[in-house]
């Protein structure tokens, strides 16, 4: 059966990389809607310094912390982290097999989070920087990273930061091994986001969280079972010769909006080659990587002409693990975004996607098709 029928008709994707489904119904993207419509363009009404924000050079802290008068991205322990490095010790009590050991688990977890601004400036975004100012951030990224590698890992020996910490960045080495490190924006207030100045988060934390293990199972998974093939490299490769799901490209990685995604314009970074993790980039492919974040960035906002909001995050190696986990690991980030009709109208996960499984309407290789449109300069660049 030809792909093209897929356009028309209901099914079911598999994603190989969390072993799950999701339902595609593309015929209801012709339904007719009554709920909130198009805006006009956005315009960026935040000053480039405000006294009032807890992240602006010179500026206090919650916690009374004032911030250096920072030139490039500045990184510090978050004032309100998730998770401590220290806190009370707890231990499950009860025998293994009572019922409360089986039904009402609960394992304590420590770790240490960060905040990392992305520029001094309080009113750009990622769509504003161009890769090479983009590039201090992926630089920053990797040391703290290496600074939290443990040292049998085989990363470890590679794992020296290229550039120079700086001066203000309070990157030290944690207090315990952590296992997973988790790099993430939330972008624009429909994502939670609190304040708009440019920034991310950087947790740490003791367990491997939900996710990762599900996409760490399955490379694991394929490795094993072709021949010590990289999944993710493979499925570059075949969307490198498919072209429709591709939004962008460079020489070391690939944009593409997956066969298997759920949000409606999600798309997905991913190596061209097998990196298992920032340590693994070079300086030519570290740039590469910051211009496939702005090429994203900027897409997105001019799709809808607003500032796009999303959820973006990397998953790479975890910090400790076996050899085997190490190897199968691949460099990708991650961007969902919750807008499906205009700058107003989002898509929700309810009803059917909490009771049952996933659904999207606008199939990805429509939404590739949209955002490849999407390119050229910023919009906001040209309003009054």
């Amino acid at each position: 059966m030809p792909e093209k029928i897929l356009d028309d008709i209901s099914h079911r994707r598999y994603n190989p990389l969390r072993g799950t489904w999701l339902l595609v119904s593309p015929h209801r993207t012709k339904r007719p809607w009554q709920g909130q419509q198009e805006v006009s363009p956005s315009k960026n009404t935040l000053p480039e310094y405000d006294p009032s924000c807890y992240l602006c050079p010179g500026n206090k802290r919650a916690q009374g912390d004032i911030n250096p008068d920072y030139k490039t991205p500045f990184v510090f322990v978050n004032d309100y982290s998730a998770v401590k490095e220290e806190q009370a010790e707890y231990k499950q009590e009860g025998e293994p097999k009572d019922l409360s050991s089986l039904l009402l688990r609960a394992d304590a977890v420590t770790g240490k989070c960060y905040v990392l601004t992305f520029s001094p400036s309080h009113n750009v975004t990622l769509a504003d920087l161009s890769p090479a100012e983009i590039l201090p951030v992926v630089h920053t990224w990797t040391q703290i990273y290496s600074a939290h590698l443990s040292p049998k890992s085989p990363l470890s020996a590679i794992s020296v930061p290229k550039t120079v910490t700086r001066a203000g960045n309070a990157i030290s080495a944690p207090n315990a091994q952590y296992k997973w490190m988790q790099i993430f924006e939330n972008k624009g207030a429909a994502m939670g986001c609190s304040n708009p100045h440019p920034h991310g988060q950087i947790w740490t934390t003791t367990g491997l969280p939900e996710e990762p293990t599900l996409e760490l199972e399955q490379l694991m998974k394929y490795r094993h079972e072709h021949g010590g093939k990289s999944l993710l490299t493979d499925y570059a490769k075949l969307e490198m010769e498919k072209v429709e799901r591709i939004v962008f490209q460079n020489t070391s990685f690939l944009v593409v909006c997956p066969w298997w995604a759920t949000w409606p314009f999600e798309v997905m970074v991913i190596s061209k080659e097998h990196k298992r993790a920032l340590v693994d980039l070079n300086e030519a492919e570290k740039l590469d990587f910051a211009e496939a974040i702005a090429e994203v960035t900027r897409r997105y906002d001019n799709l809808f002409e607003t500032s796009f909001p999303y959820s973006s995050g990397i998953h790479q190696a975890p910090l400790e693990g076996t050899d085997e986990e190490i190897e199968a690991s691949h460099f990708h980030m991650h961007f969902y975004p919750p807008l499906l009709r205009s700058a107003t109208v989002k898509k929700f996960l309810v009803g059917y996607e909490l009771m049952a499984e996933p659904q999207r309407d606008i199939t990805p290789e429509q939404a590739a098709a949209r955002l490849r449109d999407c390119g050229g300069e910023l919009y906001r660049r040209y309003l009054v």
